[in-house]
């Protein structure tokens, strides 16, 4: 069965040749088109106030890109400044950007979800208030984390540093599409974001999913793949082992999968 890796493509490639060494025959068809903010300057006043903030919380591996991205010359991140993160691959791309390893904040490894709730389990053990925080994300997000900081008094502030958009497939993957369209049996997608599921609806919009099937890595995900209609869909750990295990048992055959995603 072919895996379909519908992250943006940064993060679709790593993870295909990840699932590839696995042994699970994978494709990227990303569903995620990552472009910088619309507006650049926020992100540069937030570098010249990095110093005032007391946590600088990072959504994505991509609002860290794209933060960074527009830091000066020689810029280094603020020795009493903390970074959250909301998973492995964020803080692998807070370490990649210089971030010193004890200042970032994260979910537990064991983690159930790598997301707001798993990262505000660490941050709640905090004092925050009256102190200054910075949620990095994309032009929109939820405010679930911030609120949290919020109710304890701390002053939380937003910027974009990238916005995410529908992609225009090229002919490669509008040919992937296609298949997976005629013989959904032999095809899983692999979803890592609900806006994800919504661009493929739009993609793909006459197109019915009764017979599709799919792996998320979040509730929320798995809530956005069976209201688009998909038959069968699995939550599993937001790693490449753990969707390879899940992906090995689909066969197409009607077989329960090894871990179901509540209705």
């Amino acid at each position: 069965m072919l895996l379909i890796v519908t992250r943006p493509p940064a993060q679709a490639e790593p993870w295909v040749r990840e699932l590839r060494a696995l042994g699970q025959q994978a494709q990227a068809l990303p569903l995620i088109h990552i472009v910088p903010a619309a507006d650049a300057a926020p992100v540069g006043a937030a570098w010249a106030a990095l110093d005032q903030f007391a946590l600088v919380c990072f959504v994505s591996a991509n609002a860290v890109a794209h933060f960074f991205a527009l830091a000066q010359a020689g810029a280094a991140w603020p020795v009493q400044v903390l970074a959250g993160s909301t998973g492995p691959g964020t803080s692998a791309a807070l370490r990649a950007a210089g971030v010193p390893v004890q200042a970032i904040v994260e979910p537990a490894a064991d983690a159930e979800n790598f997301d707001s709730e798993a990262l505000w389990s660490r941050l709640s053990l905090r004092a925050w208030d009256g102190r200054r925080v910075l949620v990095v994300r994309g032009e929109d997000g939820r405010d679930w984390l911030a609120d949290k900081l919020t109710a304890q008094g701390a002053q939380v502030e937003f910027v974009a540093a990238y916005g995410r958009r529908t992609p225009r497939l090229g002919a490669a993957e509008q040919r992937l599409l296609n298949e997976a369209l005629a013989a959904p049996a032999s095809h899983l997608w692999l979803f890592s974001s609900s806006q994800a599921v919504h661009h493929l609806q739009s993609l793909a919009p006459a197109a019915d999913w009764s017979a599709g099937q799919a792996i998320t890595s979040h509730p929320r995900i798995a809530q956005a793949a069976r209201a688009a209609g998909f038959g069968r869909v699995d939550m599993v750990a937001p790693t490449p082992a753990a969707v390879a295990l899940t992906a090995a048992t689909w066969t197409g055959s009607g077989r329960a999968p090894l871990q179901s995603a509540p209705s």
